[in-house]
Order: C-alpha cells, then sequence, then structure tokens
C-alpha cells in the first residue's frame, strides 16, 4: 500500500524505459522477467566450466559402440528372430510328453501336482514360422501346456530365440510374444496428449526425453561396458541429461540455471550417501539372474558401481521436477511481491516445498515398493520378519536406494529454495527497477501528469 507514495516523481519516464526494457528481454515459456547482466555472469560463471567439463568428459569416455561377446544362450543373451504363429491344434498332454509324473508318485508338493495335472490336460501344438533372418520361412513345434501363463493363438506374433548349437528339431522355441504394436500405439497416444497439453512445452519435453534416452543408451551403458567405472559415467550421462532436459524445456535463463545448480547439489549429496551406505552396507549389486549374467560376461564392471550410478540416474528425473517447481515458486513470489527479502522469499518457498516433498517422497517409495511387490510377497508367504526381510540384500538395497534418493530430494528443496531468493533478491538492478515501474502510474498525481 505504501509503494506507490514511495517512489519518486522523477523517475516516472525512467520507469516506463525499465518496463519496456523487462519486456524486451522476456521469454515465451513464462513470465519470469530477466536478472541483471552482473547475476547473468556470475551464474555463467559457475554453470559454464561445469557445461565445459561435461563434454569434456562425454568426449574423454565415449565408447564408441557397446563390446562385442559370444552369446551365451542364457536369459536375454540370446539371438532372437521374430515369427508367426500359423497353427494351433488341441492334443493329448500325454501323447506330447509335455510332462512328466514324478517317479515316486508323489503329488503332495505342488510340482508334483502340476505335473499330473498337465498329463491328463489338454495342451496346444503350436506351428510357427520364422519371418527374419537367414532361415526365413522355417516352421519348428512349440508345445504349450495347460498351465503355461502365455498361451499362442493363430495369427499371433512372437519372438522366438535361436540356439546354433542345439540339435537342429531344438534350435528354434518361443521365447515372448511380440509387443511392437500395442506398445508403439501406447507411445504414440502419451506424445500426442503431451503435444496437446503441453503444445510447444510439450513439444519440447519429448525432444529433451529422447536426448535423454539416447544419452543413456549411446554412452552410459556401452561405456560401463567398455570397462569405465559405473559412477564415473553415470554422473558424467547424468550432468548431460540434466543440461540438456531442463534448458531445453524450461529455456535459457537464470531462473533454470539456479534449477540445474540446485540439482547438481543434490547430486553430488546423493552420490555421497549412496556411495557411503552402499559400501557400509556390503552391497554387492549382483542379487539376481540378470546382474549375475551382467557379471559373468563382464567380470570387470563393478556391480556396487553400477547399483550407484542406477540410484543417480534413478533420482535425476524426480530432481528435476522439484527443483524447477521450486526455483519457479521463488520468481513467482518475488513477482508477486518485490519488497520481499531473501528470508521471506525462502519462508514462502520453502512452505510450497513441504507440500512437494510430502507428495514425491510418497510417490517415490510407493514406486519402489510396486516394483518390488512380487519379492515382498514371497517374503510373506515365508512368513519372514520386518527384520529378516530388511536385512536380506535383495530388499536391503532398494531400501539404500529409495532412502538415498529420497534424502536427496528431501534437500533439494531448502537448497534451490535458498539459491532462488539468494539470485532474485540480489538483483537489484533488474527486477528492483522494474518492481517501482508501475507505482506513478497507480498514483493519482501521475495520471494528472501523464494528462
Amino acid at each position: 500500500m505504501t509503494s506507490p507514495r514511495s517512489a519518486p516523481e522523477p523517475h516516472g519516464p525512467a520507469s516506463g524505459s525499465t518496463e519496456s526494457h523487462a519486456h524486451g528481454h522476456s521469454h515465451s515459456h513464462g513470465p519470469a522477467a530477466p536478472v541483471s547482466k552482473h547475476l547473468r555472469k556470475v551464474i555463467a560463471a559457475v554453470l559454464i566450466p561445469f557445461a565445459t567439463a561435461v563434454l569434456v568428459g562425454l568426449v574423454a569416455f565415449w565408447p564408441g559402440g557397446a563390446p562385442d561377446h559370444e552369446r551365451t544362450g542364457v536369459g536375454f543373451d540370446r539371438q532372437t528372430q521374430d515369427g508367426k504363429v500359423v497353427k494351433v491344434v488341441d492334443v493329448d498332454c500325454a501323447a506330447v510328453n509335455a510332462a512328466q509324473v514324478p517317479p515316486t508318485g508323489d503329488t503332495s508338493t505342488p510340482s508334483g501336482r502340476e505335473a499330473v495335472n498337465e498329463q491328463s490336460g489338454e495342451c496346444k501344438k503350436a506351428t510357427v514360422e520364422v519371418t527374419t533372418g537367414d532361415e526365413k520361412g522355417r516352421t519348428f513345434v512349440e508345445v504349450i501346456q495347460p498351465d503355461a501363463p502365455r498361451q499362442l493363438r493363430e495369427g499371433q506374433g512372437v519372438v522366438v530365440a535361436y540356439a546354433p548349437d542345439a540339435p537342429r528339431d531344438l534350435q528354434y522355441s518361443v521365447t515372448d510374444v511380440d509387443r511392437s504394436f500395442p506398445m508403439a500405439l501406447l507411445a504414440g497416444i502419451f506424445a500426442l496428449a503431451v503435444i496437446a497439453v503441453g503444445r510447444m512445452r510439450g513439444l519440447m519435453a519429448l525432444i529433451a526425453l529422447a536426448v535423454s534416452f539416447a544419452v543413456l543408451t549411446l554412452f552410459i551403458l556401452p561405456a560401463i561396458l567398455q570397462g569405465s567405472n559405473p559412477l564415473v559415467v553415470a554422473v558424467i550421462g547424468a550432468s548431460a541429461i540434466m543440461l540438456i532436459a531442463l534448458y531445453t524445456c524450461h529455456g535459457l535463463t537464470a531462473r533454470t540455471s539456479v534449477a540445474v545448480i540446485g540439482t547438481l547439489i543434490s547430486l553430488l549429496l546423493i552420490g555421497l550417501l549412496g556411495s557411503l551406505f552402499i559400501g557400509w552396507a556390503s552391497l554387492s549389486g549382483n542379487t539376481d539372474d540378470n546382474t549375475g549374467l551382467i557379471h559373468g560376461l563382464y567380470p570387470e564392471i563393478d556391480m556396487s558401481g553400477l547399483l550407484l550410478a542406477g540410484i543417480i540416474i534413478g533420482s535425476l528425473g524426480v530432481l528435476d521436477d522439484v527443483t524447477v517447481t521450486q526455483t519457479s515458486a521463488v520468481w513467482e513470489l518475488h513477482q508477486a511481491d518485490p519488497a520481499m527479502g531473501v528470508r521471506g522469499l525462502y519462508r514462502a518457498g520453502i512452505r510450497i516445498g513441504r507440500d512437494h516433498i510430502a507428495s514425491v517422497v510418497n510417490t517415490l517409495v510407493l514406486a519402489y515398493a510396486g516394483a518390488a511387490l512380487p519379492l515382498l510377497l514371497l517374503f510373506s508367504i515365508a512368513q519372514s520378519s520386518v527384520g529378516a526381510v530388511a536385512n536380506s540384500e535383495l530388499v536391503a538395497m532398494e531400501i539404500v536406494r529409495t532412502l538415498v534418493g529420497s534424502i536427496g530430494l528431501v534437500a533439494s528443496v531448502p537448497v534451490t529454495t535458498a539459491l532462488a531468493a539468494l539470485v532474485v533478491s540480489a538483483d537489484r538492478t533488474g527486477l528492483g527497477a522494474e518492481a517501482e515501474a508501475p507505482a506513478p502510474v497507480r498514483t493519482g498525481r501521475g495520471r494528472r501528469r501523464k494528462a
């Protein structure tokens, strides 16, 4: 209420000039006013060396593709081709020897009962044609047991595994169904929804997503397979993804730069905590068939370092959301009340951040719990105690992953809020002049003078 009276009258024309200058530098992605040239130089002095170091790291560790290796035929490490089910007929399971009853005849066990059911049930015999590769057009027979989780139907596309060293009749087998069309359709619906609602911002977000995926598949994964330190590669790759995604989606502005710095500080904290507790808890990172296969194929890979790299990359996406939101909130608060100081901006911003923390941490924990739900069900079936479940490496790894990432998310709120409050409050030449611009226009004397 007092700001119009406090504005000196001789500044009226200058204020109009300042307002015009601010509009001349506005960005299409948001209403935030530009900061002063001095602050832009300070931010650039921090981020340009960082971006240069990331670029140097990309060049130094660029793998040039994943290394070749001889296929083991185990798990995902198999030669595969596309196929199509051309015929399905019903057959008696006993006639095709789909299952064998235990020699003891014991049906008290689940496997024994299942074998008996399969012997007395009706199976399906599918004729599958190979549709790609050197042996395109070759057919083979696949027997589907009645209790099999995946049933085949005529005309269905499938993925077939090829084992060249096996007997000819056993070289091909169905390993999965072809889901390319529904997955592509879902991706198209997602892209259309993002563009329809987000418009140009949504399009830029999709471009950033594509670039992020390219960094992951062309740099991070091949570099780790080439034997580079997983942690170093993850830090370089995550930093590149952060810079590309944030500036592509939100523009090359000081507001985005503050979010980048806040994200970087939080990632460093996550890396330090993750390294400390992975070593302290003696987590090997080799806990299932997939990690065991990776370790068998590439024994030089540090599996615990790979675990830490996954924590850093997994936390990055949520961190971007938190830091950008907090920075934008502080900017808008300052625009609404330019007289608010650093302490007031921080207090108002942190109140917004507390709501964000509550929802994001809950989302992160539930996401990890949902992914590990089958494992948790197994522990529940075994009637293991909570302490025994938490102490097992499979669950302890997820606990460390969840809590370390959550600590980084929580820390990003006060860090980013404080940085944003300091930047906008220190910018007296950029935002302070604009704050006084409307003052002469709102006073009665200003209107009479203009008339």
